[in-house]
């Protein structure tokens, strides 16, 4: 069995598994909708080796929320800049909190510098 997600043998959440009609069915999204979404680009399932499209629990996910932006008037240029903002958030998020962990534990390492008789200024040395 490829690409078990978890212990509960669940398939990765962006491992695409699931037919057109079955994400039309578990998004309450028409099959059409989702093939005008993908060429518009706010979606992009994987594929088959046959070319069948497969989306992922991320893509039912996102399609939630088009859906949703959809719900609230928003047209689909504007949910694609939404989107890709919302991306774009999330990733400088992830390398923010890289960044902050990364700054913690460098203020943990004892400074032993000053320690060797070093300074900063190389033309201090006497």
């Amino acid at each position: 069995m490829a690409d078990v997600g978890g212990p509960t043998g669940a398939p990765a959440p962006d491992h695409g598994v699931y037919g057109i009609s079955v994400a039309a069915e578990l998004s309450g999204i028409p099959v059409q909708s989702l093939r005008l979404y993908e060429r518009y680009g706010l979606l992009i399932p994987a594929r088959s080796d046959g070319g069948t499209r497969r989306y992922s629990a991320d893509d039912l996910a996102r399609l939630r929320r088009i859906g949703a932006l959809v719900a609230a008037g928003i047209n689909l240029a504007a949910i694609a800049r939404i989107l890709d903002l919302e991306d774009d958030n999330a990733t400088l998020s992830a390398a923010n909190t890289d960044l902050r962990s990364t700054n913690r534990a460098l203020r943990k390492v004892p400074d032993t510098a000053g320690a060797e008789g070093e300074t900063d200024n190389p033309g201090d040395a006497t």
